[in-house]
């Protein structure tokens, strides 16, 4: 019969999971357990708009799904349709992949006034996630600060700033779109506790901030330093962060004056208050400086920004479901080396926290399979017949890998003229496009 094995998640990690499997164990079947009808986690939710290269991994997971050995069970979510306890009683191993969808809170008075969000939260509404499709950011304002200075910071700003030209070529669902287009927006600040040289920025992301139609890069040139001495990276981060101030220091001789909007670096700015009354109205900030070690150390000095819009890009973490051990400080459930339990195990954001890029999953995900064919027991379980009852029993409409192949279908065929795409935004949604298609032939 061979093996069967449940994977949580059709994110990143779980795909990469899922592939491992495949090649390591021929003779498994995998069910991928995906809470909404749309695979691909963070490629269709997290990735910017603009981003359409790096979506393009999503081909490969396809490859995956398309296996006759893998079945896709879209729109069902577990710790509602089906517990963990369920799925370790009907698999031979269970492989935990749903990620780190909640933001970080910056634990400072004021992050709870209006129009201050996480970046998860933001990302997720622009891009059409069906959890934030209601979020409503006001973005009638004159300024925002982003806190942080990593990708997800550059990709909120560039949302913000871009022309409708630019953005027509993206899958921006509309109503971030109508919501962009109309922003008088001028000037947008991206706060870091640290310098240029610590950013996390990757060097072709922060190369495209010099090529906006009508946003210029502000940078303070004292900011910049002639020579990078940090003891406590590594040669290849040392190389990378070289380069990144090599790109910064580029946009020094770019003039503002010919375009409309200012994206500014803010280094050495530590956020101590979100202000505002009955909404955000600026951040209040301590000039910090970086010691020989890296550690920030602030120095007193206060400096507010004013801001009618407050994004944090500050890391996200994942949350326990039935009962797991969850490790509360590191926002990551329990786990060693990958392993929950026994035939329990995690990958991903899950295991080791919101790091990395897309494809620094596979690695780890890769280690994780390693250890699960190691410890698969003598036991062979029929996962898949018993999971089918299960769902049936309960009436949950499963979408399957050959029904999200016609809502892509369908979103492709629906997209404005340029663009990749038009998103169907809740599962309702795609469920009733999905059976009008079915109906029709």
């Amino acid at each position: 019969m061979g093996r069967t094995i449940a994977v949580v998640g059709s994110g990143p990690g779980g795909m990469y999971a899922v592939q491992g499997l495949l090649d390591k164990t021929p003779d498994c079947r995998v069910d991928v357990i995906e809470r909404l009808p749309s695979p691909f986690g963070l490629i269709r939710g997290g990735v910017a708009p603009d981003h359409q290269k790096t979506k393009r991994v999503s081909k490969a997971y396809e490859r995956t799904l398309s296996d006759e050995r893998v079945r896709y069970l879209g729109n069902v979510e577990v710790g509602r349709d089906i517990s963990v306890p369920d799925l370790l009683g009907m698999y031979d191993a269970v492989v935990l992949a749903y990620g780190a969808p909640h933001d970080n809170r910056l634990g400072v008075s004021g992050e709870d006034l209006p129009n201050v969000y996480g970046s998860n939260a933001f990302v997720g509404w622009y891009n059409g996630h069906p959890d934030f499709k209601d979020l409503a950011p006001d973005l009638e304002v004159d300024s925002a600060v982003i806190i942080g200075v990593g990708n997800v910071a550059l990709d909120v700003a560039r949302v913000l700033v871009k022309t409708k030209k630019e953005m027509s070529v993206t899958d921006l669902v509309p109503y971030a779109a109508s919501a962009t287009e109309a922003s008088p927006v001028k000037d947008v600040y991206m706060l870091g506790r640290r310098g240029p040289v610590e950013a996390a920025f990757t060097n072709v992301e922060l190369r495209e901030m010099g090529e906006l139609e009508n946003a210029d890069p502000v940078i303070d040139p004292d900011h910049l330093p002639g020579n990078i001495v940090a003891d406590y990276m590594s040669d290849r981060d040392l190389r990378l962060r070289e380069k990144n101030v090599e790109t910064m220091r580029s946009f020094l001789d770019m003039s503002h004056a010919e375009k409309d909007k200012r994206v500014h670096f803010g280094f050495f700015l530590s956020p101590v208050e979100i202000l505002g009354k009955n909404r955000v109205e600026g951040v209040r900030c301590e000039r910090t400086t970086v010691d020989a070690t890296g550690k920030v150390k602030g120095t007193g000095e206060m400096v507010d920004i004013p801001a009618q819009l407050v994004v944090t890009c500050i890391g996200s973490r994942a949350f326990p479901i039935d009962n797991l051990p969850f490790n509360d400080d590191w926002g990551t459930i329990e786990n060693e080396d990958g392993k929950v339990s026994d035939r329990l195990y995690a990958v991903g954001w899950l295991k080791r926290g919101a790091s990395g890029t897309i494809g620094t999953n596979k690695n780890d995900s890769l280690e994780v399979v390693d250890t699960l064919i190691a410890e698969l027991d003598g036991a062979e379980r029929d996962g898949c017949s018993a999971i089918d009852k299960h769902l049936s029993d309960r009436s949950v409409r499963v979408v399957t890998f050959d029904e999200w192949q016609i809502i892509d279908r369908l979103e492709i065929e629906a997209a404005p003229e340029g663009a990749p795409r038009q998103k169907f935004i809740t599962p309702e949604e795609m469920i009733s496009a999905l059976e009008a298609s079915q109906a029709s032939g």
